[in-house]
């Protein structure tokens, strides 16, 4: 018990980015299609443009049209906000995962 604990990365989903959308009270947005599994607020998030990783981080808030939601799965679109990053352009890939703890 006195170990540290381990944790695993459980890949969650994928999301593509496919435009930036500009509001003026809450920034910039990433309008985005979930590819496949799901995407959630508050998930572990990694940004790749090509094959280099432009972000590592967590997804801030998460839109469905018009409403704040918790999760947005596959084949549904959705509206993306990453905690303290901006720099995503259209047609980069968000690779959502959880951290969880194995038992050793």
């Amino acid at each position: 018990g006195m170990l540290e604990p381990k944790f695993e990365e459980n890949h969650l989903g994928t999301v593509e980015i496919r435009i930036r959308f500009q509001f003026s009270k809450k920034g910039i947005i990433a309008g985005s299609y979930v590819q496949e599994g799901k995407v959630t607020r508050n998930a572990k998030c990694r940004v790749r443009r090509g094959k280099d990783v432009v972000y590592e981080g967590t997804v801030a808030t998460l839109r469905h049209l018009k409403d704040d939601v918790r999760e947005v799965t596959t084949g549904m679109e959705c509206g993306l906000t990453f905690e303290d990053w901006t720099d995503f352009k259209e047609g980069d890939i968000v690779e959502a995962f959880e951290m969880v703890q194995i038992n050793a």
